[in-house]
């Protein structure tokens, strides 16, 4: 047999230090399924912030199907939620094979396991399990770059079509982002884009336009605001060519399969474990967002240049069996001293989490596109409560971790 051989385009990359991240719009069709499992979480906490919600949804053409239990006081409308987030998702005309208004709808809910039920009562965790959380000082946001771009695409692409910008655009879309680095330990940083994506479903227009237009107004302009040039990178716009087909109807959506969207791109590790649907005993979701909370402090005062917290949980159990920092050598100490300070500062037993955080109430829904990660902790008001949004995102322990390190 001849000797296997990497391809020219290959080849010429395999000395780089290369990483890549994807990203997808709000109409991609396991991104639906997110935004209804997470708006049915949000329905029950608005008037039940004590209500248990575990919301699987499935979307397929013509159908939405929700399923998982629900153990609450409040009484809501499952159908009317489910077609309100489609509508808003784009999917408002009959052409697209799949819209809220004609839509069927299937539920199949029940209630909590009682003995899960009887552990969480008690203030333990939901279910056992381990959960990451990541942070870098190589963006603005402290999230790795690669993702970070490809957020920026595919959010850009969705605001320009709900906005009209490009009035052929449709749902749904995905981005892809290599980025090079260059340098090691503390000073290694991205210093280029070696290739991206964009695939954006569209109207039946012509696909010279399609490139053009997606090049100039999106790739392009997004990638400067980042700090990057497209330069000599490859730049695949519809690669595929045609897409005018998307959504459920080219492709079922299921809730919980874009976990590495979800959280850093595929940079740092994930415990395997989703987030929409899920109220915050389950530290699938609040676990991975106090470990976030955690990193991005640690990061922001300056006690490394990136690192990772890991928690573990057994169910019932009220305070974790794991806490520990992975600063990946960029820790201006070391790791079992980091790990202390964080000890020290944080408690991650469920109902600390739940009770800093802010997480009873209905605070879930934009999570659900363009990231749990990296966004601007923010006041709001969402039905008809006064919220705080992404508070995990918020540097306000950096003074107490710095105290407990003597930095």
């Amino acid at each position: 047999m001849a000797a296997l051989h990497p391809t020219p385009t290959l080849r010429r990359t395999l000395s780089k230090r290369l990483f890549t991240s994807e990203s997808v719009t709000d109409g991609h069709p396991d991104k639906i399924a997110d935004q209804i499992s997470d708006a049915v979480l949000d329905a029950v906490l608005a008037k039940d912030p004590e209500g248990r919600v575990a919301a699987e949804t499935l979307v397929n053409t013509g159908m939405v199907v929700v399923a998982g239990e629900i153990t609450s006081t409040a009484e809501i409308c499952v159908p009317a939620i489910v077609r309100d987030v489609v509508r808003k998702a784009g999917y408002d005309r009959p052409e697209y094979g799949f819209d809220g208004d004609s839509c069927a709808v299937v539920t199949a809910i029940d209630k909590q396991s009682p003995e899960i039920g009887k552990g969480v009562d008690g203030g333990g965790a939901g279910d056992q399990g381990m959960m990451f959380g990541y942070a870098s000082n190589e963006t603005p946001e402290f999230m790795p770059a690669p993702i970070a771009c490809a957020h920026a695409l595919v959010q850009r692409l969705s605001e320009a079509r709900q906005g009209g910008e490009i009035e052929w655009l449709r749902p749904d879309g995905k981005s892809q982002v290599t980025l090079e680095y260059a340098g090691d330990g503390p000073a290694m940083r991205p210093v280029r884009v070696e290739a991206v994506v964009l695939s954006a479903q569209h109207d039946d227009v012509g696909m010279v336009e399609v490139k053009r237009r997606l090049r100039k107004e999106i790739v392009e302009p997004v990638l400067a605001e980042k700090g990057f040039g497209l330069d000599d990178a490859a730049c695949h716009v519809n690669p595929a060519c045609s897409f005018v087909d998307g959504g459920p109807k080219a492709d079922a959506g299921m809730t919980g399969r874009k976990i590495i969207v979800d959280t850093y791109g595929g940079m740092g590790r994930h415990g395997g474990g989703a987030f929409s649907g899920k109220d915050a005993t389950k530290v699938d979701r609040s676990g991975a967002y106090a470990a976030r909370w955690a990193a991005k402090n640690l990061v922001a005062a300056g006690a490394a240049s990136r690192c990772e917290v890991q928690l573990a949980y057994g169910i019932g159990l009220r305070e974790p069996l794991q806490v520990y920092v992975d600063s990946f050598g960029t820790g201006e100490l070391p790791d079992d001293q980091l790990s202390e300070a964080v000890m020290e500062v944080f408690d991650f037993s469920p109902a600390c989490i739940i009770g800093a955080l802010g997480l009873r109430a209905p605070v879930f829904g934009p999570t659900a596109t363009f990231g749990h990660f990296g966004r601007e902790p923010r006041e709001a008001e969402r039905h008809g409560h006064q919220v705080q949004l992404f508070s995990w995102e918020r540097t306000n322990r950096v003074d107490d971790l710095r105290k407990a390190l003597d930095l």
